[in-house]
């Protein structure tokens, strides 16, 4: 059966939405880049800076899975340009608070994606 619900907005309107909206969710100092997924429409690519530990670096795949739910997927986590083991308790800690941003970030937007 197939969703009536389906995202149906220009991906790059999506990703600048997001850009602008984004920061709104994230711990001063932090920083984000969006961008589109040229593989998926669904999807945007996003990299957070984080302000309070030096040089870490979080990549997500984010990708709509209708126009109000997201599925969000870790892809690396770097530090001084260098992957770094995700699972220490700091870094878990960081990634949990960074998702739920991406969350937030996405309700906010649902004005835009829901139609």
């Amino acid at each position: 059966m197939a969703s009536n619900d389906e995202l149906d907005v220009p991906q790059e309107g999506l990703a600048e939405a997001w850009r602008n909206a984004l920061p709104d969710w994230l711990h001063g100092g932090d920083h984000a880049e969006v961008r589109i997924d040229g593989a998926d429409p669904s999807a945007l690519n996003v990299t957070i800076r984080s302000a309070g530990h030096t040089n870490m670096e979080f990549d997500f795949a984010v990708r709509y899975v209708d126009s109000r739910e997201i599925d969000i997927q870790l892809t690396d986590v770097e530090k001084d340009g260098q992957t770094v083991d995700e699972r220490t308790d700091i870094i878990q800690q960081l990634i949990g608070d960074y998702r739920r941003h991406l969350h937030e970030t996405a309700q906010a937007l649902h004005h835009y994606t829901h139609s």
